[in-house]
């Protein structure tokens, strides 16, 4: 193991000293927030320094069965010892790499979907309905919670546009990759030919900001409309203007929201998605500046980068960052995505150990 690694390993060993007498301490509870963060920071560096103790171990282990060599009794059973030790050391060597990998401080956020038709007219909408279904279908299997923020139907059914906020544990982190443009050959069930058409959407997935404080918006940046909702909802909801049109002019970032009656709740709903969309902006900006000296296998998560492509007369979807290609097309449909979504994380962890490995992290 490098010499800065362990060097970086026995310093969180120490801090973890640290905070068990910060934690045990009268004092400790007095300040609860900064309990909170203790708490937090305790909870992350354990696992790291219990690997990294691990290891201490298994190192003493191998020393004291290479000693054992020079016993003509003991050689057989110390060479074996040897051979465990090794194989342990290496298992451990890796753990304790990916667990010093920088952490996405994103990672345990809930998120915000959106998923736009592009090119491709009605097939687009039906395609953008259909991604709409297989996200919403995973994050059933993941027992999280999915409620539907915005939605523009189609005439023929699936959506123009679609914003949905995603909450449970890990939400931002499994579905991170998600962003970019997603392609689709089919043939449509509008198409008397037979022939297969191409048709696009693309994806955004943004981390929730914990207040729209976090994010800093300025009043006098936002111009607030309201008007009368359209499509179905009763008679309620077409005759009150408690539709909410929030435009953040240095950006203009445009943000709408009419699923609810109530005016506030929707006013609430836009400013938390128009705080997410402008804190991604910010995000990807920064992502941008580190991709000009290190290019992220992964890819840039711009919206316009085609990421994937679902062909269905072949039953196979493949993403194109991975080179990944798994012809299982109607299970990932149906939200069938975990085996998709460690591919990448494995990948960019890769990535990120390559980085880690020549300094660069």
């Amino acid at each position: 193991m490098q010499a800065r690694l362990l060097d970086k390993l026995h310093q969180l060993e120490a801090r973890l000293e640290e905070l068990d007498r910060l934690l045990a301490s009268e004092e400790a509870t007095r300040d609860m927030d900064n309990y909170r963060k203790l708490t937090r920071e305790h909870a992350d560096i354990t696992p790291v320094v219990e690997l990294f103790r691990s290891w201490n171990r298994t190192q003493s282990d191998l020393a004291g069965a290479r000693e054992m060599l020079s016993d003509p009794e003991m050689k057989a059973l110390a060479q074996q010892e040897i051979e465990e030790s090794e194989a342990q050391l290496e298992r451990l060597d890796h753990d304790l790499q990916i667990a010093l990998l920088p952490k996405d401080p994103n990672d345990e956020r809930n998120l915000f979907l959106e998923i736009r038709a592009g090119t491709g007219g009605d097939e687009s909408a039906l395609f953008a309905g259909d991604l709409f279904r297989m996200y919403s279908r995973y994050a059933e299997r993941q027992r999280w919670k999915l409620e539907v923020i915005s939605a523009n139907e189609s005439d023929l059914g699936g959506y123009r546009e679609v914003i949905a906020r995603i909450s449970g544990l890990g939400a931002y982190s499994k579905l991170k990759f998600e962003s970019g443009g997603h392609r689709v050959q089919r043939v449509p069930a509008t198409e008397s030919q037979g022939r297969i058409h191409t048709s696009a959407c693309t994806v955004a997935i943004m981390p929730e900001a914990d207040e729209v404080a976090e994010v800093d918006i300025n009043p006098a940046d936002l111009r607030i409309d309201t008007f009368r909702a359209s499509g179905a909802g009763g008679q309620h909801i077409n005759k009150t203007d408690s539709a909410v049109r929030i435009t953040h002019l240095p950006t203009g970032i445009v943000v709408e929201c009419q699923d609810d009656r109530s005016q506030h709740r929707n006013k609430a709903q836009a400013m938390s998605v128009l705080a997410a969309r402008i804190m991604d902006v910010q995000v990807r900006q920064q992502q941008q500046a580190i991709a000009s000296t290190r290019k992220s296998l992964i890819g840039s998560g711009d919206r316009s980068e085609r990421i994937r492509t679902y062909n269905f007369p072949q039953g196979r979807m493949t993403d194109h960052r991975i080179n990944l290609t798994l012809y299982k097309i109607d299970a990932i449909m149906d939200g069938d995505l975990e085996e998709m979504i460690q591919a990448l994380t494995a990948e960019h962890q890769a990535e990120q150990l390559t980085a880690l490995a020549e300094g660069g992290l």
